[in-house]
Order: structure tokens, then sequence, then C-alpha cells
């Protein structure tokens, strides 16, 4: 079992893809522990999720949809949730812990909803300014909350929380007074020209939600990785990340990266918010934090916060909570196992430098025990020489 472990994950070089996948499939496993203490079949469960992202044929659709159909409002879910990926990526690679994002994402999500979601504008210019406008509102609050790092020391994980309460009750403040629709008890809906999503667009016989920020957040992805293997800015963001005194020794600007990373953060958290509140969903429920922001920290982690890795892990994050609705109904399982499952993953995923080490001990171990077997034998050789003499 060892040789076996070794040989999978032993490779230092493909570690950083070998381990998070192996974390998975343990993560996966436990998770079908979890679902067989409930009386209910795993493999059902898990294809449930498929069926319910689109990546799996149902036994029956409704008039107008099919697999297709599931598949592009799964990429719709899937959008807001890799911009949120990649601006806890961001971050992270410059050794701060943005967990702001769901207030990020509200503050550009409200401010874009407000000025332009509510025009009269059309939509060749509508929706280019929700972009920019989402960039700049994010990158506003991210820049805030680097420059009170940067000046004051306050941590970023009390500011980005404060600032998370601040948002949540002032904007919902702010929606019960002035916008909030009387039927559903939330914002009223953007314009059709505002929105991000070409919403129920008949195609052929079917009706498909179609996120055109999908195409921009993977090129999104892309940037970031650019920008951190090849630019000098995120050479020396991922300097201050890994040391401020060795920054500092080096003459690289400790503040102004500071600032640099939240800001390039929060322009993301505010992609991540414009496509959830004028894409994916449509308005703004008052008093209520989007999750994709917390759950955008264990799909970051998951991809060990490479942007070509969160692509993956993000895609697999969505699958669990946009398929846990048809898991539900189909097979009677409740919507809440699929956190839980999230929950795991997760946690097996934060064991991954762990697992490193323990595979690095046993290669080591393997290493000396063939050098004891290769001397024994020697020692054997030798022996039965002098005894032929």
């Amino acid at each position: 079992m060892k040789k076996l472990i070794v040989k999978l994950l032993g490779n230092e070089k493909r570690q950083s893809m070998t381990i998070p996948i192996f974390a998975i499939l343990v993560s996966l496993v436990a998770g079908a522990v979890v679902l067989g203490l409930l009386g209910k079949n795993p493999l059902s469960a898990y294809m449930n999720l498929l069926q319910g992202s689109g990546l799996w044929p149902k036994a029956s659709y409704a008039g107008g949809k099919n697999m297709l159909t599931d598949f592009t409002s799964f990429l719709n879910a899937l959008t807001p949730m890799l911009f949120a990926s990649l601006a806890v990526a961001v971050a992270l690679k410059g050794g701060l812990f943005n967990i702001g994002i769901s207030g990020q994402m509200l503050c550009a999500g409200f401010v874009t909803t407000v000025v332009i979601g509510y025009s009269g504008l059309s939509s060749g210019i509508a929706k280019p300014l929700v972009l920019l406008l989402g960039i700049v509102t994010g990158a506003l609050v991210g820049g805030l909350v680097g420059w009170l790092k940067f000046k004051f020391n306050i941590n970023e994980v009390v500011s980005t929380i404060m600032i998370n309460y601040i948002a949540q009750y002032v904007i919902s403040f702010c929606i019960n007074t002035f916008y909030v629709n009387p039927v559903s008890r939330q914002s009223n809906p953007v314009s059709k020209a505002a929105r991000l999503t070409l919403m129920e667009t008949q195609v052929g016989d079917l009706k498909m939600d179609i996120p055109l920020g999908i195409i921009l957040a993977v090129i999104a992805a892309f940037i970031i990785r650019f920008l951190f293997n090849k630019t000098k800015l995120g050479y020396e963001i991922k300097t201050v990340g890994s040391s401020i005194t060795a920054a500092r020794y080096a003459g690289i600007s400790v503040g102004r990266n500071m600032v640099l990373t939240m800001v390039i953060s929060g322009a993301l958290a505010g992609l991540a918010g414009v496509t959830y509140y004028l894409g994916y969903f449509g308005s703004i429920q008052p008093k209520v934090l989007p999750s994709t922001g917390f759950d955008a920290i264990a799909v970051s982690l998951l991809g060990n916060s490479n942007p070509i890795g969160i692509i993956f892990s993000s895609f697999l994050i969505t699958i669990i909570s946009k398929g846990s609705t048809y898991m539900s109904s189909a097979a009677g399982v409740e919507a809440e196992i699929a956190s839980v499952i999230t929950g795991l993953i997760l946690l097996f995923s934060a064991c991954s430098a762990y697992i490193a080490y323990k595979v690095k001990r046993a290669k080591s171990s393997l290493e000396e025990e063939k050098i004891l077997q290769e001397k024994e034998k020697t020692n054997d050789r030798a022996d039965s020489g002098k005894g032929a003499e």
C-alpha cells in the first residue's frame, strides 16, 4: 500500500495536481459514507448531482429544456464562483486573506444595479458599463482594506468582516427603503438590457440561460496566471506574500503591493458581484450575503491558489452546489448534505501539506529500505565468495 501511494503521489513536480485530486477522492469516499449512513445510495446521489448540473442526462425534461439547457444554467452559476475564487487566490498570493469577497460582491452588485440596472441604457452600452462599474466598485472596497492594512496595520480579516456587515445592513436599508419589490421582497429586477445573462433565450426548441461572463472569467484566470508567472508586479506581490522582511530588503514597496493586491482582488470580487446579481440572480435579497463569497475560499484552497487549478476546483464545487437541488428532489437527500460534502472536500484539501509530508516520509523510508536490502545482498555475495575460497 505504501509503495502504491508513493508511486502515485511521490513525484514532487506533480504533487500540486496529484495531492488535491487524492484529497477530493478521499472526501468523496467520506461523503459516500455519510450518504450510506443516511440510507441512501451514494452512486445514485452523486449521479443526481451531475444530472442537476447538466453533465448527465435526466430521465425526463420539461418543455423547452434538455441536458444542454441545464448545462448553460450550470455555467451561469459557475461564472461568479470562478471570479470570486480568483479574488481569494490573488489575496492569498500577496499574503492576505480576503474573507470579505461577499461584501465586495454585494457593494459592486448594488451600486451597479442602482446606477445602470435601473437605467434606460441600451444593451450595447449597459452591459460593458456594468462590468466596468463592477470592477471599479470592487477595486475601491478592496483597496480600502489594503490601505487600512498598510497604514494602520489593521488585520484584513477584521476589516473585511466589518465591511461585510456594514455593506449587508446599509444596502439592506437602502433596498427596503427605496428599491424593494413588494411581491418578491427583494430589490426590483434589473433591466434586460443591463443583465449579463441572456435569460430564457430561444435557441431552436430550447429556452436557454446564456451567461455572457463565463468566457471573461476563463480569460481572467489565464491573465492572473500570466500576471504572477511572467510580470514584475506579480513577482513583487508573491515576494511580499512570502516574506515582508525579504521584500523590504530587496527594495520592494510593501505598502504599494499590499494595496495593489487588494485592488486586484476586489476588482475580481466586483466582477463576481455583477455576474451574480446582474447575471445569475437578477436582483438583490436584503440582509443576505452571497454564499458564493465564502464557498470561494474552499475553491481557492482546493485549487492550491493556482488560477488554472481554480477553474477545475470551481467546476467541482459548483457541481455540488448546483446539483444539490435535483439531488434533494430525486434521491430524497437533504440539500444541506451538499454543504457537508463541500466541507469534507475543504477539510481534506486543508490536509494537503500534511499528506505531502507523509508521502515524503514514506518515500524516504522506502529508499532507506532499498539501500539496506542492497547492502544485505552485497554482504551475502561477499560471504558466499569467501565460503567458495
